[in-house]
Order: C-alpha cells, then sequence, then structure tokens
C-alpha cells in the first residue's frame, strides 16, 4: 500500500514517519501528474511546493490552524491532506472539486484565494481577530514572490509592524508568476538568492579583527555601532526585516528538514515572521521544468511526453488579437502594449518580441497597468491594455479616475470575457460589462466572429480617441455568418436577419448560439429579427425605434449578468422613451458561477439555443 493511501483526513499526514516525507512527496507529484493530465488544471506551481505544503501541514492542527494562499491555484496538495485526496479526481470538472481553496467546499480552506495579493491582507485581519477572541489557532500564509509586485502586498507589508502576534509567512520564491517575473522586487530578490557575503561576513570579520594586537577586542566592540550601517547592504531580506518582519532564508524549499526547522524557528516569534524558500517550478516532471508557463494551467495531456491530447489548431480570439496587434502597430507607431505580468496568455509575447521598445510588463500590478497606460496615452501614445476580465476588476478605480475622467485614448483588450468554464468562481469574466458601462466615456465593443474581432480592434486604436474596450471570449474563433461585415460605426448595430414581431438581440459570443435560435424558430413558423448588438453601452436609438414599430417582443441575449446588461439598458430606454414594449432579458443570474464546461455552463443557467427557445415559446404562448 502506497503512502498516500494512507492519508484519508486531515492531519493523517503526521502519522507517516519523517523517514518517508520524501517518498510520500514523490507519490504525491505522480497523483498531481494523473489527475492534471486528465482533467487538466494548474500543474507546475503544484508540482513546485509539495514539500513546503508537507512542512506546513505536519506543523498545523486543521482545521483549527489557518492556512491563507495567495494565488490558490497552487492548494491541490493542501487539498490532497485535507480528505479530499478522492475527490481531486473530479477536479475542475462540472459539479466537481474547485481547483481554488473555497470555504463552502471545506473547513480546511480558510479563505477564498483566486487572484494574487490578497492572502497578507487576509492573514493580518485573521491574527487582528484572533487577537481580539483571545484564542491561539496558527496563522501560515503561502506567498508567491510574484504577488510582491501586487499593491495589496505591499499595503499589507506596511502593516505588519502593527501585529503583535505571530503570522507566518512562506514566500514561496520560484523566479516566476506565470512568466518571469519582472521589477525591482525580483531584482531584490534575485540578489538574495545569489549573495553569499553575510552569511560568512561576522565570523570573517571578528576573526580577522581579533588578530589584531591590542586594538582588536576595541574594534570589535565598535563594529556593533554601525551594525544597522551593514546590515543595510549585506544582510539578505533587510527589507523585510525594515518593515517589521523577521526574516528567515533563504532556503532550500525542496528540503523538509529546513522547512520543518524554519517553520519551528518562525513559530517562537510574537510578531510576523517571513520564511524566504527557494524552489522550482514545474519541479520533478521534467516537461514542467523546462517550459513552466505551458504548464501554468495545462490542458489534458500525455504524461510521457508532455504533449497536449487536443491538438486542435483552430485559432483562438487570442492569437487572432496578437496577429492583428502586430499589424497595426507595424502601421501606427505611436501603439504601445502594456500587460500585467500575462504576456503569453493574452498573446502578447510575439509584440514582446517584435516591437521590445514598445512593450511593457508591469508584473502582477493591475491598478499599476492601468494608470501607466493612462500616463502614456496622456503623453500620445495609443496603449493596447490587454487582461483578463476577471483581473480588470482589479483596476475600477483607476479605469474610472485615470482613463475615463481626463477621457484617455486608452484601449482595452480584455480576454476571457464571458464564462470560461473550469477555472469556476473566481475567473469567470462575467461582471466586466456591467461595471464598465457605468463610466462616463467608456465605449465597449463585443465582436460576433473573428472578422468583426479584427474590424473592432482596428477600429478602436485607430478611429477612437476615447476610452475603448473590446471583450472577446476564451477559446476558438467563430467564423461563422463572415458574409455580414458592415463597416464599424461607433454606437451603431449590424441586422443580421429583418424580420418582425420578435426581435433578437445578441451580443458577442451568443450570436453563435442565437444564430441556432433563429434557424429552429423559422422552422416552427415564426419570421424573427436577428440583431448583432456591437456596442454594449450605448442603444442605438434610431435602429431601436424602426423596429419599435412592427416587433412588440424584444429578446436581449447576453453572456453577461444581468444588472448593468444591455438588456436592462433597452428596457430603461423603452420606459424613458414611452415605448410599450415587452423585453425578455436572458442574461446570466447575478451570482457566482461555479467551474463546469462551458456547454455545461450555459446549459445549467438557461443559456443554451434550447434553453433560450423555450424561453422565447413559452413567452408568445403566455403573450398570444
Amino acid at each position: 500500500m502506497g503512502l498516500l493511501d494512507q492519508i484519508d483526513n486531515p492531519n493523517d499526514v503526521k502519522k507517516i514517519p519523517e523517514g518517508q516525507l520524501k517518498e510520500l512527496a514523490s507519490e504525491i507529484r505522480s497523483y498531481l501528474l494523473e489527475i492534471t493530465s486528465k482533467n487538466g488544471g494548474h500543474l507546475a506551481s503544484n508540482l513546485g511546493i509539495v514539500e513546503i505544503t508537507l512542512a506546513i501541514h505536519r506543523q498545523l492542527d486543521f482545521p483549527k490552524d489557518k492556512l491563507i494562499f495567495d494565488v490558490g491555484h497552487q492548494s491541490y496538495v493542501h487539498k490532497i491532506l485535507t480528505g479530499r485526496k478522492n475527490a481531486m479526481k473530479t477536479l475542475r470538472q462540472f459539479e466537481g472539486i474547485s481547483g481554488f481553496p473555497d470555504i463552502a467546499e471545506s473547513d480546511c480552506d480558510s479563505f477564498v484565494a483566486g487572484h494574487a495579493s490578497n492572502a497578507l491582507s487576509a492573514a493580518l485581519g485573521l491574527a487582528k481577530a484572533r487577537e481580539l477572541n483571545g484564542t491561539d489557532e496558527k496563522i501560515v500564509v503561502v506567498l508567491g514572490d510574484g504577488s510582491l509586485t501586487g499593491g495589496m502586498t505591499t499595503e499589507a507589508l506596511n502593516n505588519c509592524a502593527n501585529l503583535n502576534s505571530n503570522v507566518t509567512i512562506i514566500l514561496n520564491d520560484n523566479e516566476r508568476s506565470i512568466s518571469a517575473n519582472v521589477g525591482g522586487l525580483a531584482n531584490y530578490l534575485g540578489s538574495i538568492r545569489t549573495s553569499q557575503k553575510y552569511r560568512n561576513i561576522k565570523t570573517t570579520i571578528t576573526s580577522a579583527l581579533s588578530k589584531i594586537p591590542m586594538l582588536g577586542e576595541y574594534l570589535i566592540s565598535g563594529i556593533h555601532t554601525t551594525k544597522e550601517s551593514i546590515k543595510r547592504f549585506l544582510v539578505p531580506g533587510v527589507l523585510f526585516e525594515e518593515l517589521g518582519l523577521t526574516y528567515i532564508g533563504p532556503i532550500d524549499g525542496h528540503n523538509l528538514e529546513q522547512m520543518k526547522q524554519a517553520l519551528e524557528s518562525a513559530e517562537r516569534f510574537d510578531g510576523p515572521v517571513i520564511i524566504h524558500a527557494l524552489t522550482e517550478k514545474g519541479h520533478g516532471y521534467k516537461p514542467a521544468v523546462a517550459h513552466p508557463a505551458q504548464f501554468h494551467g495545462v490542458e489534458p495531456f500525455d504524461i510521457e511526453t508532455g504533449e497536449l491530447l487536443d491538438k486542435n489548431k483552430s485559432v483562438s480570439y487570442t492569437s487572432l488579437f496578437s496577429k492583428k496587434l502586430l499589424e497595426i502597430a507595424s502601421e501606427n507607431q505611436d501603439v504601445v502594449a502594456v500587460t500585467a505580468a500575462m504576456p503569453f496568455g493574452t498573446g502578447l509575447y510575439n509584440f514582446s518580441k517584435s516591437y521590445p521598445d514598445r512593450f511593457f510588463d508591469v508584473g502582477i500590478a493591475e491598478a499599476h497597468a492601468v494608470t501607466f497606460a493612462a500616463g502614456l496615452a496622456a503623453n500620445g501614445k495609443v496603449p493596447v491594455v490587454a487582461i483578463y476580465s476577471t483581473f480588470l476588476q482589479r483596476a475600477f478605480d483607476q479605469i474610472i479616475n485615470d482613463v475615463c475622467l481626463p477621457n484617455l485614448h486608452v484601449v482595452f483588450a480584455i480576454d476571457r470575457a464571458g464564462i470560461v468554464g473550469n477555472d469556476g468562481k473566481t475567473h469567470q469574466g462575467i461582471f466586466d460589462e456591467s461595471f464598465l458601462s457605468l463610466i462616463p466615456n467608456m465605449t465597449i465593443m463585443n465582436p460576433k466572429n473573428a472578422q468583426e474581432m479584427e474590424d473592432m480592434l482596428e477600429f478602436a486604436v485607430n478611429e477612437m480617441d476615447g476610452p475603448v474596450a473590446i471583450r472577446y471570449p476564451r477559446g476558438t474563433c467563430y467564423t461563422g455568418l463572415s458574409n455580414y461585415r458592415q463597416p464599424i460605426k461607433l454606437n451603431t448595430d449590424e441586422i443580421i436577419e429583418k424580420g418582425k414581431d420578435i426581435a433578437i438581440l445578441a451580443t458577442g459570443t451568443m450570436v453563435e448560439v442565437v444564430e441556432t435560435v433563429v434557424k429552429d424558430l423559422k422552422e416552427q413558423g415564426y419570421n424573427p429579427t436577428f440583431v448583432n448588438v456591437r456596442f454594449l453601452n450605448n442603444i442605438d436609438e434610431s435602429l431601436i425605434k424602426e423596429l419599435a414599430i412592427d416587433h412588440d417582443l424584444f429578446v436581449t441575449v447576453e453572456e453577461s449578468v444581468y444588472t448593468g446588461s444591455y438588456g436592462q439598458r433597452l428596457a430603461a430606454f423603452f420606459n424613458t422613451n414611452g415605448i410599450s414594449k415587452e423585453v425578455l432579458p436572458i442574461a446570466l443570474p447575478n451570482e457566482f458561477i461555479p467551474h463546469g464546461s462551458i456547454q455545461e455552463l450555459r446549459n445549467k443557467l438557461g443559456m443554451s439555443a434550447e434553453k433560450i427557445i423555450k424561453r422565447i415559446l413559452d413567452n408568445k404562448r403566455a403573450t398570444d
């Protein structure tokens, strides 16, 4: 029987003899490969954190003690060790286990963690509550080195000096977020990794001075008066020490004995302690070590070769964006590109190679990325900020005050808009339309297919002169309806088919779905008008007033939450203008959407073609 078979409940890992922990680590890595090769998931980061997680679980008592992950996709090992080993076989599957910590899933998950840089703030809050409650639970944070570029982490570090009780922070330093880390803090950590100066300096100096006759002891004593000055230049981790943390490290994060000793030492301090652990992303699996960005979030693959099982060569919206932006940039020298630590995920890697002086990776710092782009725009450049919908939420204030208020020409390329599938609640891109539509001067577009994606990007960069966002989905480009390619005109939508009685207005990804809906309705004797809504936050008033002449039912179909949706705006437009028409809004519910395939989730949420048809027919039967 394998060692992993002995772990069925939280804290079972403490029953494993210390001498067998390396073997257990190997079994866990094999299990991670087995699960992710079938289901996909975040592999490289979890392979790199096995020993750290084992050491933590040997030290803590779950669920009493609290473990908070910064960037929750590195929690797979924690889940395996807290009674969810068998459930991991359903990882990221519909109604299966989440790929991120989920307090609704287990009381061993202390905090929701889907975005970087929030863990230390949460831990300080938990610690202060512990002081007020008079309890004694241990609190440990696993902080990725890439998260140090996030503003929240810096704010929390600044607050650490106010903490009077222990919190142990493990800085999991693998030199990467998804891609290699950038910026001053990454360079600072790099200097700690490579510096050997301080490790022997005290012994060396003391030994040398003690050999000086008569003056030696006096000089050794005098060193203490300049100790702080020396530390500033030579002590690893002095930045953290100056902020009120006790620094331990750097240590080998794959060495269980070193991790054990560091955790035991950390518990002896009353304040916050940071353990700097050096790890290798993808550790134990050569393809992941060689290509950590590729294996950060991976689809099902062959374990032996590391090759993806689905080698679908179809073009994604991300790759189409990448290609088109290069074309535009070759003709417009003012175009620059900005990413927040995701040059591969957002499709900007090729831009970075073609135009290195016009490409800017600011690290995991979305708020900074947006205001940085605003500065570029204020001085004559046309910045294209490529960012996932779920991460754009982190820069809401900056979009309002730094981009939209001064009406600057910043283009937001919003990738992963709509339902993204298996990453689940923290990553569904369902709120961007709602929060962006609130902001004056913002224009929001949503392409129906590949051709319109290219046309909208060209229009946004070269024809617009204020803030503009293009939201597009994860996955393969839709290439249907290619015969419908009316030129893009500001706040003007596109009629695909003209009918009567029923007007179906679809946005973005739902145009493909509605194409099926319209075909089925026509087969049942109806003749609906089919509209492609290109501009989400501004009603095409002339078109809608024209349709209102011979249409009684307006059906809006969009992959965004209802509050702040196009459908809600259309109903308000009718009401404001005294037009008596029924609006049937088909949108996502105002709730957090779990993980599952896109089709499974659409069907569950009433967004599949079949469910939409049923709702329209039910409405017609009720009103006819």
